[in-house]
């Protein structure tokens, strides 16, 4: 070691300790130890800092981190700063450089952040490599007190068209986009709104001048329904957008800039129900109507003929799940078969306007005149703040024919008929009597030889069966197939279904159809639901409803058929 003249540092701690601790050997070796200390300090720093520490909250700030040392690739762990930020961008650059003749390389970082909320927020410190950047305090104020905010290129603007609405009441919510610049790519965050139902009902895109600027507006509408009374909050939303010109040869599109757009939270107040109100369903409305239609001219009733009456509930402003049942219909000497309701909602710029509809198969079984009793509903009018009331009025019809199941007179008997009709003779009893032994005779050794065959043959007793109907209903039910008149065919049909098996009285078609799981009556259901409550109707196809009509007889025919132990096979299947 002597021979070169240089010592390595180990060695020279092993000399030093040697030496007392006060000897110029260790004041130099801790001189050493405190530079070298400050060379890795300075070796390895990651450092924050900000272009902007007052923005407004829909604003946003460059944050820029930088490491400066062995880079050995990686990044910092953003995940703290994004619990008060949107990071709207993210680069990364390496770098060379050399200052009065001293070499340094470092990695920065380059953010574009938008603060989640107003108020003192902290861009946290963040960790690297071993390193910890300094924090960095950020002061976040309303966007009307931000200096230029009327001279954005971009900006969001949120109106209401009622200052104050009743509980379950629609308020419509408009939220407009304007741009001066070309937007891209633009996200939503949908509108979501505790305690109240909020549905997105249209969407826009349009131009309008302001301050003799033209902008690009792109507008989208809610219904919002509140389900309880007191203060509603609208709060803000957020739209990020793509800024500047794609360059489709480009894979980094530098010429474009990434936005986040904020609206302002907006509040309104919620009034209960009005004391006065008496309907016994609440239904805060802009309009309300009904109609009635008939599948068939209701002048022409006949005794037996099935007709389809529809009654069609429509609301402004309200969603067809908030429109009421109708009373049933209940007249003595009519048959009612009501259908399953259908519910529509039909929604554009001015709102959702619901619909209920209600359709009931009406059979008449006597002669005569009826009426239908009048439909009213109670309801609010939102447009002028008072109770009122829509009225289906009475309906009147005459039904013509015989009663069902009459029976013809047979009181008619000849006067001759009846003064011959004479006390009987001694004589007469007697043969009467000898006549009646003989038959009963008879049909004693009928019953003695049935009996004792079929306990010498206990497997030959027959199964017990369904009711099986005379005929009648199957063939009204063929004709109505052949007809294609939709609402005779759903009477029709549910008369045969009911004859066939009684325990589905009183059970709509798509109930009985669930208990006997028949798959040509589902599909016979399906074509006429399409027929009788789609709008536009769609016509039948007669010839798929007559097979299937054909088949579905035939079907339960073979499950109705006895069970007998014969001894010869069927020569048909």
């Amino acid at each position: 070691m002597a021979a070169t003249g240089k010592w390595s540092f180990a060695e020279m701690v092993m000399a030093a300790g040697r030496h007392p601790v006060n000897s110029p050997l260790w004041h130099w070796l801790w001189g050493a130890l405190l530079l070298l200390t400050a060379l890795t300090a300075q070796a390895s720093d990651l450092s924050a800092s900000v272009n902007r520490d007052t923005i407004g909250i829909d604003e946003t700030l460059n944050l820029r981190l930088r490491y400066t040392g062995s880079e050995s690739g990686g990044q910092p762990d953003f995940e703290l700063l994004q619990q008060d930020f949107d990071i709207l961008s993210r680069q990364q650059s390496n770098q060379y450089q050399v200052i009065n003749g001293r070499a340094e390389s470092f990695v920065e970082w380059t953010l574009t952040l938008a603060p989640k909320r107003q108020g003192k927020l902290f861009v946290p410190s963040l960790h690297y490599q071993g390193s910890v950047s300094n924090a960095v305090p950020i002061t976040v104020k309303d966007a009307s007190t931000t200096p230029g905010a009327g001279d954005r290129q971009a900006f969001l603007e949120v109106e209401l068209d009622k200052d104050q609405v009743y509980v379950q009441e629609q308020l419509l919510v408009k939220v407009r986009l304007y741009t001066t610049i070309g937007l891209h790519d633009i996200a939503t965050e949908p509108l979501q709104i505790p305690g109240a139902h909020v549905e997105k009902v249209d969407e826009q895109r349009y131009e309008r001048r302001i301050g003799g600027v033209s902008h690009a507006v792109y507008e989208l509408t809610y219904a919002v329904y509140p389900e309880s009374s007191g203060e509603l909050k609208i709060p803000a939303l957020s739209y990020v957008a793509i800024a500047g010109r794609r360059d489709p040869f480009s894979l980094f599109n530098r010429n474009t800039q990434r936005l986040r757009l904020r609206s302002q939270p907006k509040v309104i107040q919620v009034v209960p129900k009005p004391a006065s109100y008496s309907g016994a369903h609440w239904l805060p409305a802009a309009s309300l109507g009904i109609v009635q239609s008939w599948s068939q001219d209701p002048k022409h009733f006949k005794v037996g003929e099935p007709i389809t009456r529809i009654v069609t509930v429509r609301a402004e402003g309200l969603r067809a799940a908030q429109l009421p049942p109708l009373p049933r219909l209940e007249v003595e000497g009519l048959k009612t078969y009501p259908d399953q309701p259908q519910q529509d909602d039909q929604v554009d710029s001015s709102g959702v306007t619901g619909s209920r509809i209600e359709t009931t198969a009406i059979v008449a079984t006597q002669p005569g005149d009826y009426q239908l009793p009048e439909i009213v509903i109670t309801w609010w009018d939102t447009k002028t703040g008072r109770q009122r009331a829509t009225q289906l009025p009475p309906f009147r019809f005459t039904v013509s024919g015989s009663a069902a199941g009459a029976k013809p007179d047979q009181t008619g008997v000849a006067p001759e008929t009846r003064v011959n009709l004479t006390a009987p003779t001694a004589e007469d009893n007697f043969w009467r009597n000898l006549a009646l032994a003989a038959i009963f005779t008879h049909l004693f050794w009928v019953l003695y030889f049935l009996y004792q065959r079929k306990k010498r043959n206990p497997s030959s007793r027959l199964k017990e069966t369904p009711r099986t109907d005379s005929g009648g209903e199957a063939s009204a039910l063929l004709q109505a197939a052949g007809d294609g008149d939709a609402a005779k065919l759903m009477a029709a049909l549910d008369n045969w279904l009911h004859s066939r098996w009684p325990e589905t009285r009183g059970q709509s078609l798509a109930e009985a159809n669930r208990n006997l799981k028949l798959e040509d009556l589902q599909q016979l259901q399906e074509l006429l639901s399409s027929a009788l409550y789609t709008t536009p109707p769609q016509p039948l196809d007669r010839q798929r409803v007559q097979l299937l009509v054909e088949r579905l007889i035939r079907v339960a025919k073979s499950k109705q058929k006895p069970v007998e132990n014969s001894a010869l096979p069927a020569l048909f299947s």
